[in-house]
């Protein structure tokens, strides 16, 4: 992809997928929540205001966790705080959710655990390639819950450019905006052409694009030659196989990295705001939220952009892709 030219840089919001995940991530309630409540608060205080759900985040007997824990921080906010924040919640198109009013009993279970404080719900994912059939009345229902007033935005995830472009007709005939897509988006994502086709949509459409994932698993934020040894089995496979791959990667933004004197991190968030897109990488602490946030303080040059591009097409190895992911 081509460096995004002309016009301000997107900004930066954070991920909770981690706050309730024990397969993935580990997560545990005793150990965890009074860390995780701090690592919010520090992002609000850095100036990171867009925060990302979804009421399928949490494993197991903890599914909805990340809403409720979402819910309880932000419940304790002044509130001038709380109107500061842009909570996006992301339904699931599941089997047995139908019909146009198929989401109506999980929007009010996640106002619920969020405690009032959704502005944006989100269609988790596209049932175009497995049922086409039940996606048209769900996102018709979501439609009407924005304009009835019971949440303000709407958004869509996993969507590639051709199943967007429906999406934004259908909706733009009804005076819907379409605020924002979600993908998975990074140096090490699938799929270059399809994503560079589907900023370019979005950004002639005043479309946000989310882009999860910016940092690989934690991937990229490991310096050359690193050997990831922590975190769950599942995660260390995943991640194991794509160190060797992206090492050339990883230097090359450990040199920008090293001459700017930033993190990795940084590196990887400002590749992705380059492009046109709005990272929201998965915060677990507060000391990540500082890092993340000092991103928005600095940018990457063309030419620096254009090299990492260069190391990226060299990668024989890439995230998995997203099987919910639409055409």
């Amino acid at each position: 992809m081509a460096a995004s030219g002309g016009g301000p840089l997107n900004g930066i919001g954070f991920g909770t997928w981690a706050w309730g995940n024990q397969l993935i991530w580990g997560y545990e309630p005793q150990r965890d929540d009074a860390v995780l409540e701090a690592t919010f608060r520090q992002a609000l205080s850095s100036g990171l205001t867009l925060v990302d759900t979804a009421d399928s985040y949490g494993t197991g007997r903890l599914n909805g966790r990340s809403e409720l824990l979402l819910g309880r921080f932000t419940a304790a906010l002044p509130a001038p705080r709380r109107a500061e924040l842009c909570i996006a919640s992301k339904l699931a198109p599941f089997p047995w959710r139908l019909g146009r009013r198929g989401m109506d009993r999980a929007l009010r279970a996640s106002q619920e655990r969020l405690q009032g404080c959704l502005k944006r719900v989100q269609l988790h994912w596209s049932t175009a390639r497995y049922a086409p059939w039940q996606e048209a009345a769900l996102l018709d229902g979501l439609a009407d819950r924005v304009q009835d007033g019971t949440v303000a935005e709407l958004g869509v995830s996993n969507v590639g450019p051709q199943r967007l472009l429906w999406m934004h007709e259908r909706l733009a005939k009804r005076s819907v905006r379409l605020s924002s897509v979600q993908v998975q988006f990074s140096l090490l994502a699938p799929g270059e052409r399809s994503g560079e086709a589907l900023v370019k949509i979005c950004r002639e459409r005043d479309i946000e694009v989310l882009a999860y994932s910016p940092l690989a698993f934690g991937v990229l934020s490991q310096k050359p030659g690193a050997d990831f040894s922590t975190g769950t089995a599942l995660r260390r496979r995943i991640v194991r196989r794509l160190l060797p791959a992206s090492d050339g990667l990883r230097q090359e933004m450990h040199e920008i990295a090293d001459r700017r004197s930033v993190s990795m991190v940084q590196v990887a968030l400002n590749w992705c705001r380059a492009k046109g897109t709005t990272p929201i990488p998965g915060l677990r602490s507060p000391q990540q939220a500082q890092d993340v946030a000092a991103a928005l303080d600095w940018t990457l040059l063309p030419e620096e952009v254009e090299r990492l591009d260069r190391r990226r097409e060299r990668c024989p190895v890439r995230m998995p892709a997203n099987p919910f992911q639409s055409s």
